[in-house]
């Protein structure tokens, strides 16, 4: 893991960033792990659950989207929908896909920032 500073919302990327470790926690089994990373800006956030079937890959930023396996869980089918808003309101973005290993899902968000402090900003 490396530093990376941004200037924006803070809370709004808190919300973006803990919306994808509650799902990472949701869909992970019990006992099951959670891995976060950042490196070079890009945030990674991988869980062991039954990762994202290939039909439902296009959807999982839609607003109210919920995959058939989801439809019996706590949730809106709001919260990658907002992942995705705070990323492109920060000039960043956001994707999904497989987990390294292929075990699970993962999800990378990035946003513009920079390895050390901006000039003048508290460390």
């Amino acid at each position: 893991t490396s530093p990376w500073w941004v200037t924006g919302d803070a809370d709004a990327l808190e919300r973006a960033i803990t919306n994808l470790l509650d799902n990472a926690a949701k869909w992970s089994p019990e006992g099951g792990v959670v891995t976060v990373t950042l490196e070079h800006g890009t945030l990674m956030v991988a869980d062991e659950g039954p990762g994202i079937s290939p039909e439902d890959l296009p959807h999982v930023f839609e607003r109210f989207y919920r995959s058939a396996e989801s439809r019996g869980m706590p949730g809106s089918g709001l919260g990658l929908s907002s992942v995705r808003s705070i990323a492109e309101r920060h000039g960043g973005d956001v994707r999904a896909g497989s987990a390294p290993g292929g075990a699970g899902a993962a999800f990378w968000l990035t946003v513009p920032g920079q390895p050390s402090p901006p000039d003048g900003a508290p460390e």
